[in-house]
C-alpha cells in the first residue's frame, strides 16, 4: 500500500515566478516536476506515475496495429543528409561531434532511422504493410523554452511509421492510426478536436492534428459550431461574402491616378474613396532555389492579395515548396523600378509556370482575386496607382492559389455558418509522408510483377507530456487540478482526519486495503497533519476522488468527494468498494 508519509511528494503553496500557464504552475506545485535547466525537467514520483499510465494506454492501443521498436537517440549525420533535413532543420537540431570528429545529432523524430531499417531489410511487397512505432525521448534545441512542459528541449514522444506498397495501402494505415488516436485520447479523458493540418517540415500530403482548446496553446484552430469542419489556421479555408466591384473608368484600360504620399492600403483606399476590398495588396518576396546544375539562386516571388486580407505563410510555403523572405530595398527597385508603397503587377514579365521559365519572377494571386475586376494597385511609379485592373486581362498570374489567412466570423466552407478561432495545444499529429524519405534514401521493394518500386510512408506522433498538460489545462481551479482516473497517479486518496485516533486510522487502512485489492490505485494519506493541510494537498495533486475517514466512522459511513465538482456523498464503509466499482470502473 502506498502511504503518503513514506513518499516524496514535495507540494508547494506558491507557483514559480516564471510560470504563466496553469499546467506549469500546478505541475510544479503538486510535485510532479522540477526544472533542471531551461526546457529540461525531471519527472518526480507523481509525474512519472501519470506518464507511465499514459504510455501504457498508448502502448496498448498501438500494439493492436503495430510493432514496438526502441531506436537510438544519437544519429549519424549521413542519414539526415540523405533525407535532406540536416540543413533544413537548422538550429532546431542538436548537433555534436564524436571523439573522431564525425558529425552526429540528437533525434527529434525517427523518419531517417526507420527508413534506413526499411531500406536494408524490406525486399518484397510480401513484407508490406509494416507499422513500426516507439515511445522514447526526443530532442529539439528550442530557442525559447516556456510554459513548463508545453515547449521544452527534451520530451517523450510516441512516433510511428508505416510502409505500404501503394497509396491505397497508405490510406488503410492512415485510417488505422486515425481511429487508434481517437481511442487513445478518449481513454485519456481528453476533450479534443481533429483538424485538417499543414505538414510543415515533416513533408507529405494529407495531415490531421488532434488538438485541445486552451488559452495556454500556441496553435490556432478554425472551427464551425454548425458542422464538423475544423482546421489548423495554417490550412483553414472559408467562404467569403460577395464583393461589389468598382465600375471601370475611362476606356476601361489601366488608368493612372496621382496618389501623393499615399503608401498603405488604408491610406490609398481613403484617398480614393474606395474600400480596401477593391484594392490589391502587393507582397514582394525572395526564395532560394536550385538551378539545373544544383547551384543555389534567388528567385523573386510576388504575391497579390485582396487589400483587407493577410498572407498565410504556411500556405505560401506549400505553394512554392520553399520558405521565403521579404525583398530588401535594392531587390524591390531592381524588379519594380519603384520604391515600396507603389508596387503592382503591371509592366513586368512574369513566369507562366511555377516550375518552368527559370529566372523569371513568379506572380501568385490569391483565389479571392480570381474573377474580380476593376481593382486598384500600385503603378510601379512613386506617388501613383492604377485603376481598372482585372486579373487575367491586364496581367497574367503564374498561378492562382489559396494564400489567405482565415479570420473569425467568415463563412464556413462546408455550411456557411460563422467560423470561430481558438488557441489550442497539439497532442497528436498524423501525416501522409508519401515518398519523400524512401525515395531520397533509396528504399526499394519488388512488387507483384517483380518490378522495383518505392514504398510509400506515413508518420504518426503523440506528445506524451502534452496529454498530461492538456488534461490539466482543461480541468483546474484556484486550488489545483483533477485528472481523468485513467491517467491520474492515483485514482483515490483515503484521508483519515486524525491518524492519532486508532479507530479512524484502522478504518482508513482497511478501506485503502480493500480498494487496492479490488484493483484501484490508492494512496493512504497517513501523515500526522491537520485535516485542512491534507485536504489542500489532495485538491492540489490531481487525484479525482477523496475518501474522508472522519467522525462518521462511528455510523459506519465515510465521505466520498469528487474533486472536479466538490460533490460530497456519504457512502457506507461496507459498500465503498462497490461504490467505486460502479463509478470509476463504469467509466473505464
Amino acid at each position: 500500500m502506498h502511504r503518503w508519509s513514506e513518499l516524496f511528494i514535495p507540494t508547494l503553496r506558491e507557483a514559480p515566478a516564471d510560470a504563466e500557464v496553469a499546467s506549469h504552475k500546478f505541475l510544479v506545485r503538486a510535485g510532479y516536476i522540477r526544472q533542471l535547466a531551461a526546457g529540461i525537467y525531471s519527472y518526480l514520483f507523481l509525474g512519472n506515475r501519470s506518464f507511465n499510465k499514459i504510455m501504457g494506454i498508448v502502448r496498448q492501443e498501438m500494439d493492436k496495429i503495430g510493432q514496438e521498436f526502441f531506436l537510438p537517440a544519437l544519429h549519424p549525420r549521413e542519414i539526415w543528409e540523405a533525407s535532406g533535413r540536416w540543413s533544413l532543420m537548422g538550429d532546431n537540431l542538436f548537433r555534436l561531434k564524436d571523439r573522431k570528429g564525425a558529425d552526429m545529432c540528437l533525434g527529434m523524430t525517427e523518419e531517417e532511422v526507420m527508413t534506413e531499417i526499411a531500406r536494408k531489410e524490406l525486399r518484397s511487397y510480401k513484407q508490406l504493410p509494416q507499422i513500426w512505432y516507439q515511445i522514447a525521448t526526443k530532442f529539439r534545441d528550442e530557442p525559447r523554452p516556456k510554459a513548463g512542459l508545453l515547449r521544452v528541449r527534451e520530451f517523450m514522444m510516441k512516433d510511428a511509421y508505416s510502409f505500404d506498397i501503394d497509396a491505397a495501402g497508405l490510406d488503410v494505415s492512415y485510417k488505422k492510426h486515425y481511429d487508434t488516436y481517437r481511442r487513445i485520447f478518449d481513454r485519456c479523458g481528453l476533450k479534443y478536436m481533429v483538424v485538417e493540418a499543414d505538414s510543415g517540415a515533416m513533408g507529405g500530403k494529407e495531415s490531421h492534428e488532434f488538438m485541445v482548446r486552451t488559452p495556454a496553446g500556441e496553435d490556432q484552430i478554425v472551427s464551425c459550431d454548425g458542422c464538423n469542419y475544423a482546421a489548423n489556421l495554417e490550412k483553414a479555408t472559408s467562404k467569403l461574402d460577395p464583393v461589389e466591384d468598382l465600375k471601370s473608368e475611362g476606356d476601361g484600360k489601366p488608368l493612372e491616378v496621382h496618389t501623393p504620399g499615399q503608401k498603405t492600403i488604408e491610406d490609398v483606399a481613403r484617398f480614393l474613396g474606395v474600400s480596401p476590398k477593391n484594392k490589391i495588396k502587393t507582397l514582394a518576396l525572395m526564395a532560394e532555389e536550385k538551378d539545373e546544375k544544383g547551384k543555389p539562386r534567388l528567385r523573386a516571388i510576388v504575391v497579390l492579395m485582396r487589400g483587407d486580407h493577410q498572407l498565410n505563410e504556411a500556405k505560401l510555403n506549400g505553394a512554392v515548396g520553399q520558405p521565403t523572405r521579404p525583398m530588401d530595398e535594392g531587390e524591390i527597385k531592381a524588379l519594380f523600378k519603384s520604391p515600396a508603397g507603389y508596387l503592382g503587377p503591371i509592366g513586368i514579365v512574369w513566369a507562366r509556370d511555377l516550375k518552368k521559365d527559370a529566372g523569371l519572377p513568379l506572380l501568385l494571386v490569391d483565389d479571392a482575386l480570381e474573377g474580380r475586376s476593376n481593382l486598384i494597385a500600385g503603378a510601379n511609379k512613386e506617388d501613383y496607382h492604377l485603376k481598372n485592373l482585372t486579373p487575367g486581362k491586364d496581367f497574367h498570374p503564374t498561378a492562382y492559389a489559396d494564400l489567405r489567412a482565415v479570420t473569425a466570423g467568415e463563412g464556413c466552407p462546408k455550411c456557411g455558418n460563422a467560423l470561430r478561432i481558438d488557441t489550442a495545444v497539439e497532442i497528436g499529429h498524423i501525416f501522409k509522408l508519401g515518398y519523400r524519405y524512401t525515395e531520397s534514401m533509396g528504399a526499394r521493394v519488388l512488387d507483384k510483377n517483380g518490378k522495383e518500386v518505392t514504398p510509400i510512408m506515413g508518420c504518426y506522433g503523440i506528445g506524451i507530456e502534452r496529454i498530461l498538460t492538456a488534461a490539466i489545462e482543461q480541468s483546474n481551479d484556484e486550488n489545483g487540478f483533477w485528472l481523468p482516473s485513467a491517467i491520474a497517479p492515483f485514482e483515490i486518496v483515503v484521508t483519515p482526519t486524525n491518524v492519532k485516533d486508532e479507530s479512524l486510522l484502522k478504518a482508513a487502512v482497511d478501506i485503502a486495503s480493500r480498494l487496492e485489492d479490488a484493483g484501484f490505485d490508492v494512496i493512504l494519506d497517513d501523515r500526522n497533519e491537520r485535516p485542512g493541510v491534507k485536504f489542500k494537498d489532495a485538491d492540489l495533486v490531481g487525484i479525482p476522488y477523496r475518501v474522508t475517514v472522519g467522525n462518521k466512522v462511528t455510523e459506519g459511513t465515510v465521505e466520498v468527494v469528487l474533486r472536479s465538482t466538490r460533490e460530497v456523498r456519504d457512502v457506507t464503509i461496507a459498500a465503498v468498494v462497490e461504490y467505486f466499482q460502479g463509478t470509476l470502473r463504469a467509466k473505464a
